[in-house]
């Protein structure tokens, strides 16, 4: 982890090797350094728990969180929401999930913006949207798939057949998801629900495979 100045507030550089300890303790060491605009730059795996952490310390600070980006970023300025987003690649799979079925060149993408509906994307590996996905948008992924905002589309993790793979959002709202060759389907209740807990405040979820069946929890990150 690296936290340096920067135009308009700080840049915090979140490293390959970073744990949610790591970032924890290092951000608690600058924490008044923290009550500014805080830009953050992913220079490898989008871990969500590592994400959770730094986001939890500068806000318990009094900062403001800017903009999240991967470390290679194409992004054409002014680029509007739901715009066909840039990605920026690392040669990785999210720590979330650990499997001996994975290939060399499976690679993280990290989308830039928020999804809009009509978008579907495929990926080889896992992918990480900085934003929302919204209804009609549609993710499919050999990974993981990590939404930084809510889910509200339809999603496929683990496309492939990987077991082991997980979804997570802020919350999962979506009437639908599938991981490996399992499906959830949300009842209009449970979608009402989520719709309601997203409006009054965005809870984490976690959704994965448990003896076959689809199980969402909420995720509360470990700061020890």
């Amino acid at each position: 982890m690296k936290l340096r100045g920067a135009l308009g507030g700080l840049n915090l550089l979140i490293e390959a090797t970073d744990t949610p300890l790591s970032v924890s303790e290092g951000l608690a060491a600058r924490r008044e350094m923290l009550n500014q605009k805080v830009t953050t730059e992913l220079a490898a795996d989008a871990d969500p728990e590592v994400l959770e952490v730094a986001f939890a310390a500068v806000r318990a600070a009094g900062g403001e969180l800017g903009r999240v980006r991967g470390a290679r970023d194409h992004t054409p300025r002014g680029a509007p929401e739901g715009a066909a987003p840039s990605t920026s690649s690392v040669q990785a799979i999210p720590a979330a999930s650990p499997s001996a079925s994975r290939t060399e060149d499976a690679r993280t993408e990290i989308l830039q913006h928020g999804l809009r509906a009509g978008f579907r994307g495929e990926y080889r590996g896992s992918v990480v949207v900085l934003g929302d996905v919204n209804p009609g948008a549609e993710l499919i992924a050999a990974g993981d798939v990590i939404v930084m905002g809510a889910l509200r589309g339809v999603v496929h993790a683990g496309s492939g057949g990987r077991t082991d793979a997980i979804v997570y959002a802020r919350p999962i709202a979506s009437a639908q998801i599938r991981i490996a060759g399992a499906v959830a389907r949300s009842a209009e209740d449970n979608s009402l629900g989520a719709m309601r807990r997203m409006q009054e405040r965005p809870e984490a979820e976690l959704a994965r495979l448990q003896d076959g069946v689809i199980q969402i929890e909420s995720y509360q990150p470990q700061r020890s």
